[in-house]
């Protein structure tokens, strides 16, 4: 097993039916209770995630997506920052995933994540997703009530049948070499208070919350028991969720970094094999280049 899968394997979970979100401790290190051991960790993973990218870019037959759910001041954005620094930008795409326009919400909801699948050869990063659809949207049914579904559709397994749903979903995009990895960034109340104060006591950090993203949080049990059933319901073998401790950042993009190696190793990539026409060709434009005459 190598390292990337050592760390990553105490968080992932293929099959939820025993899931119970009160067994995964926020505050969490793991053995790596050092920092700057933590730290060097995410360089291994940033070089090996960059080595990896170049490969599934040349061969260009896989295509990668990762999802980031989570609470407000999980460290989203972070983790795209630091974890994918040093990615290719051609092979990468970032995608967020806001409050649905006039135009996303006239379709159904999956429309607007199948137009930002990643082409083969590329890593796509969901900021939020369609999950949205079973979590905010299922908190407040005001959200829901935008998205006028039909009446007669509207029944008492809604929830249920969504899940279903994503599963299709996610099975046909593995099936066509998709690979999807999906993260929860598992943040507790008191650690995203804390994250609020820090953001309202330095002025460069003030646009980062909102009187909303506050209010949210009488909400909090509501989220918790949403994503748990989330999780129970959407975790598979082939796009597992990895519930990822988020109250100490320097552990998460570790954690998020070794998992998404594990993943790209998985796919055994490779440069392509040059065959003997091409070779020959190649042989033809060197003698071409060392045959030009000195400048």
């Amino acid at each position: 097993m190598s390292w990337a899968s050592k760390l990553a394997k105490p968080y992932r979970i293929d099959h939820g039916k025993k899931f119970r979100l009160k067994d995964f401790d926020p505050g969490d290190t793991g053995q790596h209770n050092s920092k700057d051991h933590a730290e060097e960790l995410l360089a291994r993973g940033i070089a090996a995630l960059a080595e990896l990218q170049d490969k599934l870019y040349a061969q260009d037959r896989w295509g990668v997506l990762v999802i980031f759910q989570g609470m407000d001041a999980a460290g989203k954005d972070g983790l795209v920052k630091h974890v994918m620094s040093g990615l290719n930008p051609e092979g990468c795409q970032v995608d967020s995933f806001k409050t649905p326009s006039d135009e996303e919400l006239n379709h159904d909801y999956l429309w607007r994540s199948i137009q930002r699948i990643p082409e083969r050869g590329r890593i796509g990063i969901f900021n939020r997703s369609y999950y949205e659809e079973v979590l905010i949207v299922r908190v407040h049914k005001e959200i829901f009530a935008k998205e006028r579904i039909p009446t007669d559709l509207v029944t008492k397994d809604l929830w249920k049948d969504r899940y279903q749903d994503m599963n299709a979903f996610e099975r046909y995009l593995d099936r066509n070499g998709i690979l999807v990895r999906k993260f929860f960034l598992n943040l507790s109340k008191k650690e995203q208070k804390q994250r609020f104060l820090d953001r309202l006591d330095q002025p460069n950090k003030n646009w980062k919350l909102s009187s909303s993203d506050v209010s949210e949080r009488q909400y909090w049990n509501d989220y918790m028991t949403a994503y748990e059933e989330m999780i129970v319901n959407t975790a598979t073998k082939h796009a597992p969720w990895y519930v990822v401790p988020a109250d100490n950042k320097w552990f998460t993009r570790v954690v998020v970094a070794a998992a998404i190696v594990e993943a790209l190793e998985e796919l055994n990539l490779a440069y392509p094999k040059v065959d003997a026409a091409k070779r020959k060709e190649l042989k033809a434009a060197k003698a071409l280049l060392l045959g030009e005459k000195k400048p």
